[in-house]
């Protein structure tokens, strides 16, 4: 029976008994292939446990004896740099259904949480006691529980709150063969009476674990590093102390070699009451280096550093608008590095002392060159500037040109005050290679991110990582430091050897004490001692993303853009549901429908295009995966490498329909915006013939099709009734207009289905003393695009931009209505479908850009609504797009002397046609109820939404219209 039979054979066995999902498609496979490191590995299969029992079934069935060449491999949120949860085997994730926080005692601080819950998760439900659970990721977001555990993970402030294992108090694992194993810190004065009652699997394990640490006690202390980042897994110093056995100690950062946890009881810390961070901008980076030791000295929660390539990218990111203020530019000097410096304080007087006394020793001090300094206060400014230092590891893949910074020796981790000569030397051999690199990291704890830029498509890129990983391994060892200072072994394990030397066989016998047959993570952090034959991974051992990067052909690699480059560093895995990054993966937690999802399909399907290995069943597994994305762009705002979905689906679309047929009901939605400005003139016929239920029937069943949209009552009003200036087709004289023009550009489905709003912003510009002028109608191409008629979308808009530059060319402001319509005009516009298009000179303005070029302050304002609080709901495209454009309404109103709070919302779940095509009509109605619903119920009229998408979803949905921010504006001038 060959490999494949016996996989085949193992599942038709768990499905019997299993209550979790099991999953062998094409799609499923690709996606689970790659994380957040430069390997990709296919896994055999992906099943989704439920719960415990479904855990203890599936180890018990691979411990049987026919099983043993069955493998395991545990993934949490898939975000390891260096391929921890990647196997050959199969994967197991808790991700999707064991992410429930089971209990909080505020009194004892203490919660128990399943291995699947997000950190993040658990911190918001942990903040209203007061309570937060340490330490802090970078990926926090989406890093779960039983990841952090896995790979004992840390990060900022870990000299103060340590790893994770510091954290947990007990932990249920699942070992081979199906026991739980409940772990705990035993006294070591009588460890052996505390199991008494224990079963005999656990008396032997702790027996065989006391006598490996018992008897080797001097090579456990002389080989394994003393450092603040000292390592991953299998810590036997931390295993035996003075005063304890803790076997969780052993089992954090084993990588799922030694079994698989499903819950864990952990540790939780007071939120500090008072903090403020300290930014400082370098001259150069490496006396943001050198000026560590000093500030140290003033026991600072943390010390963040960021290189000049991570802060010049962070400027073209969606974060830089909150934090610009606190890296001032100077004028005389460039930033060349910063360090964060966090304090914290029981009171706002001792917070108050600590900040007088390091600036004057900033003052004082001279031993480096400090070209600026700021302080962010408390914790939403903190949060906004760390945000930012989050985001250092996705914002570095998003340099342009194919060599892009990967992570192969990125968390070094050296003694703090070796670090300083340490990245002298380690960017002496970089700069050797002739390399580009960005670095950021915790120089508190002597640990810094550098990821070299290579471009993993080149066939000698593999030869010079395992060479550089090799000389950074000595470099390490030379300086008293590891390899893996923060984020696991996985795929370097094959080094542990040099970093443990005599001890890394009593790691051997960890292994084997749990995993006897290799069955668990194989190749990583061990090799069983039962095993002589079996050896570690090596780095280049396991084939790399690029070399399969490189069979794409380079003409569509071009094409697809970003979406090529995705890294895998996971940031549309965020939990929050309000937040609009991806609508789809929230709802589903299936990551075939997430940005990264998608992004590896169609890499892989352009793969198999240009080899000649595409099937039809992978095409429409491909398919699915696209035609379930919303198209919101949130992807393209929020993802730090700017991954663009949408664009990608309207080009796999195109190619894809030249092979397969389309849904009538493509055509119809793609030209929607040609056929409305026709039927509009039957607009009663056409609404009463909606109404009829059995049509309705019919319609659903044939077009798939809901709820669809009625005109509005006065979409067969002329706009010239409510005095705009209707201009023609003709353009040429458009010079011997009023100064005051306003040219407003139209969109269809404010024009025909919510009228008012176009008609309420007409009687505003007149309001404003300016002169309304409506551009000729045209359809946008929005549609077309979405729906992937690339071709009629190439020609519509070629026609637009003449017009628009045209328009443009007289100096009169143009202004659009709908932020998701709009926007197509300065981003698909502006994409290189074809190397002929018009060259843009126009920009279409959305309304509170217009808006916000006015003297505002002036107006006079009736005094009912500066009575009222509103609430902005914006749209998800412009949100993510165009973050600073929500703080403009906000600006508006307050110069206006209106109240206007922005909303923290996720997607509302139409996006377009979306949620009027019947297979995704109930998912959108749950996307609805995620985050809008609680809003609408709790706020109802006061919210102001500028999305049409969104206007028409509530009314649907939840009966209550809500208006459009220049509505208010116009009741209150």
């Amino acid at each position: 029976m060959d490999m494949e039979q016996r996989v085949a054979q193992f599942l038709d066995e768990l499905k019997t008994n299993f209550s979790g999902d099991i999953d062998r498609s094409d799609a499923a496979r690709q996606v689970y292939s790659t994380d957040n490191s430069i390997y990709q590995q296919r896994p055999q299969a992906v099943i989704y446990p439920k719960h415990q029992q479904d855990l203890q079934y599936l180890m018990r069935l691979v411990g049987q004896t026919q099983y043993r060449e069955i493998s395991l491999t545990p993934r949490g949120g898939g975000t390891g740099t260096n391929g921890q949860s990647l196997t050959h085997g199969i994967m197991v994730d808790v991700s999707r259904y064991m992410n429930l926080i089971l209990e909080i005692d505020p009194i004892n601080k203490t919660a128990l949480v399943q291995a699947g819950v997000v950190k993040d998760q658990l911190n918001a439900a942990l903040k209203p006691y007061g309570l937060f659970f340490a330490p802090e990721l970078s990926t926090s977001n989406r890093a779960t529980i039983g990841g952090m555990i896995n790979t004992d993970a840390s990060g900022q402030g870990s000299c103060r709150y340590g790893k994770t294992h510091h954290h947990v108090l007990a932990l249920d694992t699942v070992l081979l063969g199906g026991e739980v194993l409940n772990t705990q810190a035993l006294a070591k004065s009588d460890w052996q009476k505390e199991l008494e009652q224990k079963p005999s699997f656990v008396k032997n394990i702790y027996q065989r674990l006391f006598q490996i640490a018992d008897e080797h006690q001097e090579i456990i202390t002389n080989s394994f590093p003393n450092l603040n980042r000292s390592l991953t897994g299998y810590d036997l110093p931390s295993f035996l102390t003075q005063e304890h056995l803790n076997l969780n100690a052993v089992l954090c950062g084993s990588e799922g070699t030694l079994g698989i946890i499903s819950q864990a009881k952990l540790n939780l810390l007071e939120i500090p009451k008072y903090r403020m961070l300290v930014n400082i901008g370098y001259a150069n980076f490496q006396d943001a280096l050198k000026d560590a030791t000093a500030l140290m000295q003033h026991q600072p929660l943390s010390i963040e550093t960021v290189d000049s390539t991570v802060l010049q990218l962070a400027k073209e990111d969606i974060v830089w608008h909150k934090v610009a203020k606190y890296f001032p530019e100077q004028q005389e000097q460039i930033i060349d590095g910063i360090n964060l410096v966090e304090f914290d304080a029981e009171t706002e007087d001792q917070l108050k002392q600590i900040e007088q006394d390091f600036l004057q020793h900033l003052k004082q001090d001279s031993h480096v060159l400090r070209l600026t300094h700021t302080i962010a206060w408390g914790s939403a400014q903190i949060s906004d500037v760390y945000a930012m230092r989050k985001r250092a590891v996705g914002l570095l893949g998003n340099v342009q040109g194919e060599k892009r910074p990967q992570p192969f020796v990125e968390d070094t981790a050296v003694p703090p005050e070796n670090l300083a000569d340490y990245i002298a030397d380690f960017r002496a051999l970089l700069d050797g290679y002739g390399l580009r690199y960005g670095m950021f990291g915790h120089v508190d704890a002597g640990v810094l991110h550098v990821r070299p830029a290579l471009d993993m498509k080149d066939p000698n890129a593999l030869k010079m990582m395992k060479d550089i990983t090799d000389a950074v391994v000595k470099l390490t060892h030379q300086y008293g430091g590891v390899l893996w200072g923060e984020h696991g072994k996985g795929l370097r394990s094959a080094y542990a050897p040099v970093f443990f030397g005599k001890a890394y066989p009593l790691l051997q016998q960890v292994k084997a004490l749990f995993d006897p047959y290799n069955q668990l993570n194989p190749g990583k952090i061990a090799t069983p001692q039962t095993l002589p034959n079996v050896e570690l991974t090596q780095v280049d051992q396991v084939a790399t993303r690029g070399s399969f990067d490189r069979q794409i052909a380079v003409k569509q690699w071009k094409e697809f853009s970003n979406t090529m480059h995705c890294n895998g560093n996971g940031a549309c895995f965020n939990y929050d549901l309000d937040d609009p990054m991806c609508p789809s993966y929230k709802i589903t937690r299936d990551r075939i429908h997430s940005p990264k999802g998608r992004a590896t399909l169609v890499k892989e399907w352009l793969r198999r295009e240009n080899t000649g290995q595409s099937t039809k069943q992978f095409d429409q597994e491909v398919y699915s995966a696209l035609h379930g994305c919303l198209s919101c762009k949130s992807c393209v705002g929020q993802c730090p490498v700017k991954v663009d979905i949408p664009d990608a689906k309207a080009r796999f679309l195109e190619q894809y329909h030249q092979r397969y047929p389309r849904q009538l009901r493509d055509h119809a939605l793609g030209n929607l915006e040609k056929l409305l400005p026709k039927i509009v003139k039957i607009a009663p016929i056409y609404n009463a013939v909606q109404a009829i239920l059995p049509l309705q029937k019919i319609q659903n069943k044939l077009a798939k099709m809901v709820d669809v949209p009625l005109f509005h009552p006065m979409a067969q009003k002329r706009l010239s009734d409510y005095g705009a200036y209707v201009i023609k087709e003709d353009l040429s004289n458009l010079n011997a207009i009023d100064s005051d023009a306003v040219f407003i550009v139209q969109d269809a489905f404010t024009r025909y289905f919510d009228t008012p709003i176009l008609i309420d912003l007409i009687k505003l510009v007149r309001k404003l003393g300016k002169k309304p002028y409506i551009v000729p109608y045209f359809a946008n191409g929005k549609p077309l695009h979405v729906h992937g008629f690339i071709a009629q979308f190439e020609i519509l808009r070629r026609n637009n931009i003449e017009l628009l530059n045209q328009i443009a060319s007289y100096g009169y402001p143009l202004v659009g209505v709908d932020p998701a319509m709009t926007l197509v005009f300065r981003q698909e516009y502006q994409m290189h479908y074809q190397q002929d298009v018009p060259q843009v000179n126009y920009q279409v303005l959305l309304v509170q850009e217009w808006l916000q070029q006015l003297d505002l302050k002036s107006l006079k304002v009736n005094q009912l609504g500066s009575n009222h609080s509103y609430y902005l709901a914006a749209h998800c495209t412009e949100r993510t797009q165009l973050p600073k454009t929500n703080i403009a309404w906000q600006e508006i109103y307050r110069d206006l002397g209106l109240k206007l709070e922005i909303l923290p919302l996720g997607c509302c779940g139409m996006a377009g046609t979306y949620g009027h095509e019947q297979e995704h009509s109930n998912l959108s109605k749950q996307i609805f109820t995620q985050s809008w619903q609680p809003q609408v119920e709790r706020y109802q009229q006061q919210i102001l939404a500028t999305g049409y998408s969104c206007r028409t979803q509530v009314k649907r949905l939840s009966k209550t219209e809500l208006k459009h921010p220049l509505q208010v504006l116009l009741e209150n001038l």
